[in-house]
């Protein structure tokens, strides 16, 4: 592993099978999609496993998948404008989820087509790595891929929700670190109707998010198969909007 900062980016023209993590910060999910966009029309041109991971949080907002439904909203429309929150549809897995500040987004954009998993295996992996996390930090947990998801003793605290354009993957996984649980429990997650949760409250002590984070990117790359990973702290094709962020502790 390289830690680096650059200030002109362009992918590596050599052939390379290393992983590039970008540390964003708090992200609006619009410049994010941006980026995310750019990444797997660059790697679906190449012929190596040369991939990226972006690791950021988002302001308040819900997005809903390809296995969600306005039922899974358990509230009025003005409640999420009057909370600022957007609801956005998107061509991905998985069901309803709300984003903030407090949860880790994970974007691995990976050639699938040049690895040696397909896409279920591929989910079943992100999983594994929240598991492994878990374990470093000395808290149960169990992968659920059926709802592709992550229990502790809480309730559920992770979920995917995966698409692949050109057999590169790109959205990816949410981690529950130590958000607004109000907000969190705006939206059913799943059919099931599991109970939402955090590291932070099955912990039962502050969670530090950079330590949390570290040990997720440490797994998920080794979970994806990369030996050799290098990571940047921003992205200079990210261009951020300006959103203002409610706290409503």
């Amino acid at each position: 592993m390289t830690h680096a900062s650059h200030s002109h980016w362009t992918p590596s023209s050599s052939t390379s099978d290393a992983l590039d993590v970008y540390l964003l910060g708090m992200v609006d999910f619009e410049s994010a999609l941006f980026l995310q966009e750019r990444l797997v029309y660059e790697i679906s041109g190449r012929s190596d496993r040369y991939g990226g991971l972006l690791i950021c949080e988002h302001p308040p907002m819900v997005t809903i998948g390809r296995d969600g439904s306005r039922s899974h909203l358990r509230c009025e429309q003005s409640e999420f404008t009057a909370r600022m929150m957007d609801v956005r549809w998107l061509n991905r897995g998985g069901g309803c989820l709300v984003h903030g500040p407090g949860q880790l987004a994970a974007y691995p954009i990976i050639p699938l087509d040049r690895s040696d998993y397909g896409v279920v295996e591929f989910r079943d992996r992100l999983l594994l790595s929240v598991v492994d996390m878990c374990d470093e930090m000395h808290m149960h947990s169990d992968a659920v891929p059926d709802q592709g998801s992550v229990l502790c003793r809480c309730g559920q605290f992770a979920w995917t929700g995966i698409s692949v354009k050109r057999w590169v993957s790109y959205h990816g996984l949410y981690l529950n670190v130590c958000p607004d649980m109000d907000a969190q429990r705006l939206v059913q997650t799943g059919d099931d109707d599991a109970r939402i949760t955090s590291v932070t409250a099955n912990s039962l002590k502050p969670t530090s998010m950079n330590a949390v984070r570290e040990r997720l990117v440490r797994h998920m790359t080794r979970q994806l198969g990369y030996h050799d990973y290098h990571v940047y702290t921003g992205h200079p094709l990210l261009k951020r909007t300006k959103k203002k962020v409610y706290d409503y502790a």
